[in-house]
């Protein structure tokens, strides 16, 4: 069963990486749970040596999400985090790197409590004006890191342009496509030289299992995360990586219901009273919809509001009961929070209200549910207010 070169997307989500097992027929990929592989001979092997360098289940994995994104190569993590610790690997001390002002807090963390001590500088922009990334960028600059949706305020960047800046400047373009999934945006298509994933959330799907994941069309840097991922050995385990190929498999049905149900609750949203501002690409009145509708295929299921007050926030969150108040995002199920507290809560507060992250803005991922059983439980939760 050969995948032809022509294969759309959502046969590439159930196919691409995989091939019926060569000893029983299974059509599943196994989950190969070894440490290490017996050789035939002395130098003779049948290309798998040790488990950390290479193991089939996560090379399946590999090639499935990087077909999904149109990329040469990919390469699977322990976590989301792993995966962007690698690509800052790219990196030595005294370069620099742009970066989305409103990126994912652990990225923050990350960069500001780790890899500052190590003498790598960053800056962040407001990366939806190509002007400030272009001035940010310096003779020291490798890298621009971006995020598109941001989290949770969902303020696009231009990837056609910050692309074309990147590579007239001689920098390489990384974009975090979590909030997307490559089902609503392939950001290597529009000129990315790197895509990186939080496995955890869309392409895994249902909440049990945490990894990450780095696409590439550079081949240097392709060369450097191979080595990385071995070195460093920071892999995603063969059970994780059946998990994230089983949910691939149903990427494109699940994300079709995701923008579907997302778009009903952002117009309920926008019609309430009780709400102050909706922040979801998908609503004319966001200031980027043109942009949304030139680059994306579909707007995602996230989306963020802002409640009259903290206390009436607080209400809302506390008070929904199909909705659980619960971190990360992507899942089948509809969650719930609270950034400024919780997702964000490592970014500091004159940062956060700097970026509109209020006291009184929740955010919700929003699941597959039947959509006015969600909508309904909004209602009554707002109705406390």
């Amino acid at each position: 069963m050969k995948l032809p070169p022509s294969a759309r997307f959502k046969t590439r989500c159930i196919h691409a990486g995989q091939e019926p097992d060569p000893t029983t027929g299974a059509i599943i990929m196994p989950i190969y749970q070894t440490a290490t592989y017996v050789q035939d001979e002395l130098g003779k092997h049948k290309g798998f040596e040790y488990a950390r360098t290479q193991n089939p289940t996560r090379s399946a994995v590999e090639a499935n999400i990087a077909a999904l994104e149109g990329g040469a190569r990919g390469f699977a993590f322990a976590s989301g985090m792993a995966a962007i610790d690698a690509v800052a690997s790219l990196l030595a001390a005294g370069d620099h790197m742009v970066v989305t002002d409103n990126t994912y807090g652990g990225t923050f963390r990350l960069f500001e409590r780790v890899l500052r001590r190590y003498g790598m500088e960053f800056t962040y922009v407001d990366s939806s004006d190509v002007a400030l990334v272009a001035q940010a960028i310096t003779p020291r600059t490798r890298m621009i890191f971006i995020e598109t949706p941001t989290n949770p305020v969902m303020r696009l960047v231009d990837l056609r342009a910050v692309a074309q800046l990147a590579r007239s400047r001689g920098v390489r373009l990384v974009v975090d496509n979590t909030f997307a999934s490559p089902f609503n945006q392939r950001p290597l298509d529009l000129g990315a030289h790197l895509v990186v994933h939080s496995t955890t959330k869309y392409l895994n799907g249902h909440s049990d299992s945490v990894g990450g994941a780095v696409v590439s069309n550079d081949a240097e840097a392709s060369e450097w995360l191979a080595f990385v991922q071995n070195a460093a050995g920071a892999i995603l385990s063969p059970f994780d990586s059946w998990l994230v190929l089983r949910g691939t498999k149903t990427l494109a049905v699940r994300m079709t219901q995701h923008n579907q149900n997302a778009q009903v609750v952002a117009e309920y949203l926008g019609a309430s009273a009780k709400v102050t501002r909706v922040f979801y690409p998908g609503l004319p009145s966001h200031p980027q919809h043109r942009l949304a509708v030139s680059q994306m295929h579909g707007f995602g299921g996230m989306l963020s509001f802002e409640a009259a007050s903290f206390e009436a926030a607080r209400q809302v969150l506390n008070g929904v009961r199909l909705f659980a108040l619960a971190e990360s995002l992507g899942g089948v199920e509809s969650l719930i929070c609270h950034p400024a507290t919780m997702t964000h809560a490592s970014v500091p507060a004159d940062v956060r209200a700097r970026l509109g992250i209020t006291d009184s803005m929740v955010r919700l991922s929003v699941g597959i549910e039947d959509v006015q059983d969600l909508v309904d439980d909004l209602e009554q939760a707002l109705a406390r207010v």
